[in-house]
């Protein structure tokens, strides 16, 4: 059964569309077969996946053209990993989504095509509780909330965890949140040592895993590559393996941990 997992914070700069790319990645690693949607206009996951953004078939068709999904899937050098890439046409998405019957499920609707050859679908958002996120939030089963190791860190998570409750109420009663990511992580610093025993203590569910600071980990998508494959032996790198081994955990059979 595919598994659709969208990574989600209103704040920007977070670690979000690195956590979508570089978990896509080592979740490919593993055999699984895995699908990313950039539903961010910014497009920063395409690029990061050294995708050029097309010419014609993006998130924007898919979501107001209902164009067929499989006609946006677009391959990376990577086997296993495939995406469906954005364009900054999906900036006016909101707006012209406003005025759409059933607007909350539209990438829902598009999900429910013929989806069985991924074993995942990883959903990367924008940073804001608008339309286009609220359309990861009801087209995903578990969402993953990074969570910058800076000052202010938990500012706003209140809200946002407000908001999944109520897409889970009234939209989505299969939503999970299935965890919060520390991301940015300076082991140098006491600041980022605090953060994390805050949101640690605020949120049971933060994973284990911790994604450290890297300069590695912030060169990687200017080369249109994860960071497994830009510099696999880096901390960065094995921080994505074990953060790919507990979603594993989490969310699928022993037996396919095990493979």
């Amino acid at each position: 059964m595919t598994r659709v997992l969208a990574l989600a914070n209103q704040k920007g700069g977070v670690g979000k569309t690195t956590t979508a790319i570089n978990l896509s990645a080592a979740l490919a690693r593993r055999g699984h077969s895995v699908l990313l949607i950039d539903m961010d206009p910014q497009a920063n996951a395409t690029g990061g996946l050294g995708v050029r953004a097309p010419a014609s078939g993006s998130t924007y068709d898919l979501l107001l053209e209902e164009a067929p999904l499989e006609s946006l899937v677009v391959p990376t050098e990577w086997e296993g990993l495939w995406v469906v890439p954005s364009t900054a046409d999906l900036a006016g998405a909101e707006v012209e989504l406003a005025a759409s019957m059933a607007r909350e499920y539209r990438l829902r609707r598009a999900l429910k095509e013929d989806i069985e050859r991924y074993r995942f679908i990883v959903i990367d958002s924008p940073p804001s509780l608008g339309l286009l996120t609220i359309n990861s939030l009801v087209a995903a089963q578990d969402v993953i909330v990074p969570v910058q190791c800076e000052y202010l860190a938990l500012e706003g998570l209140g809200q946002f965890t407000s908001t999944l409750e109520l897409v889970r109420r009234h939209l989505n009663r299969e939503l999970r949140l299935r965890g919060l990511l520390l991301t940015m992580y300076d082991r140098r610093t006491s600041l980022s040592k605090q953060v994390a025993e805050e949101v640690r203590r605020h949120f049971s569910n933060t994973f284990r895993t911790v994604i450290p600071r890297s300069v590695r980990l912030s060169e990687a998508p200017s080369h249109g590559l994860p960071i497994n494959v830009y510099d696999p032996r880096s901390p960065a790198s094995e921080a994505y393996d074990a953060m790919a081994e507990e979603v594993l955990e989490a969310v699928v059979a022993p037996a396919e941990v095990a493979t």
